[in-house]
């Protein structure tokens, strides 16, 4: 599954955007404790994309798939306006941030495709409420027969413990 993730366009959009802002926040000056504070926060927001992607990929579930997508979309929002902050606050070199925004827009459109490859049909009723897929009532009493799916074992996890080595591929 590492692997496999790895080589997903979504995932190495999401690789871009995380490099390109671990440059540019290369370039804020230490001194600048509020320019500190965003640059912590680009960082978070760019380790939480990577992370959430591999959580979403990780499992059959439409409804943590979408809960996944929705704090990818929220932390992607977040860096998008960004820019706004690092001007505010005096960062001289600003302007190289324009390269995230499109990089952004990009990784939008790869997100979009993704989410829409979710398979609505394997769900497990989210009590929340909050993330049931299209057409499915909070109060739903899902049947045994709609959760067989979770008896298949077609994904065979694998969170890459045992190959640190081939990081540095």
């Amino acid at each position: 599954m590492r692997k496999k993730l790895k080589e997903m366009p979504l995932y190495k959009k999401a690789d871009e955007i995380y490099r390109t802002v671990k440059t540019i926040c290369d370039l804020i000056p230490d001194e600048n404790e509020y320019l500190q504070h965003t640059k912590m926060h680009l960082q978070e927001n760019t380790m939480v994309i990577m992370a959430k992607i591999s959580g979403a990929e990780a499992v059959n579930l439409w409804d943590i798939k979408m809960e996944n997508a929705a704090i990818i979309r929220k932390c992607a929002r977040e860096l998008m306006v960004s820019y706004h902050s690092l001007t505010a606050f005096g960062f001289d070199e600003a302007d190289y941030y324009l390269i995230v925004r499109k990089q952004l827009e990009e990784f939008r459109m790869l997100f979009r495709e993704w989410v829409a490859s979710f398979d609505p049909k394997k769900f497990i009723v989210d009590e929340w409420g909050l993330f049931n897929p299209p057409g499915i009532p909070q109060d739903y009493q899902q049947s045994d027969e709609e959760i067989d799916f979770l008896d298949d074992d077609e994904d065979e996890l694998d969170f890459g413990y045992d190959d640190f080595d081939d990081e540095d591929e």
